[in-house]
């Protein structure tokens, strides 16, 4: 690890585009506006942090940890959460747009995804168990073996999930979306009737 240690600062505005991101362990801090697309955030620590209106595509998150972080209207394309540190990972993400990201195999029960948009998200093997999904789109969204026992689904639209190859036992989605788990099935289902 690092010697940098930064605890209850405020980052606004920054482009860690033009200066390099410092490597460290940041708690309790505030991230407002700043551009952190391409940043090399590996081996960095984030305790209890929220990220607010960033740009955070494309960064480098190996090893990198998250603890208690909160995400609001924050860009995140392409991210790669497969690669952070799972020692505690948590996080929850309110308004954000995390198309492409990467979940494989990641350990993220009770997470919360509030209003996001998680196009073509792969969830492949990630332990999502009690996890809520509030008013999410889930276009082109990849669900293989993940666990989704307990999670919330109701409000959340165009997910396409296969029961048989996925755990949905005591799971919760909305009728008017019900079709997201049977079109795997090869039926025709008529919305008209």
């Amino acid at each position: 690890m690092t010697d940098n240690y930064f605890s209850d600062q405020y980052f606004e505005n920054k482009d860690f585009t033009l200066e390099p991101f410092t490597i460290g362990e940041y708690e309790n801090c505030i991230f407002r506006n700043c551009n952190f697309e391409y940043a090399d955030l590996s081996r960095c620590s984030f305790n209890d942090c929220e990220f607010t209106g960033c740009n955070l595509s494309l960064v480098k998150l190996v090893s990198a940890a998250f603890r208690k972080v909160v995400f609001k209207e924050c860009k995140m394309f392409g991210l790669q959460f497969n690669d952070c540190n799972e020692f505690g990972l948590s996080f929850q993400f309110e308004d954000c747009l995390l198309n492409n990201a990467v979940f494989y195999k990641t350990s993220l029960q009770k997470i919360r995804f509030k209003n996001s948009r998680l196009t073509d998200v792969d969830f492949s093997e990630a332990d999502l168990s009690n996890a809520v999904f509030s008013g999410c789109d889930f276009s082109g969204a990849v669900f293989d073996r993940t666990n989704l026992e307990k999670a919330d689904f109701r409000t959340s639209v165009r997910y396409s999930i296969n029961p048989s190859l996925n755990r949905l036992k005591q799971a919760r989605f909305s009728l008017s979306e019900v079709h997201g788990l049977l079109c795997h099935l090869n039926i025709e289902i008529d919305r008209n009737s």
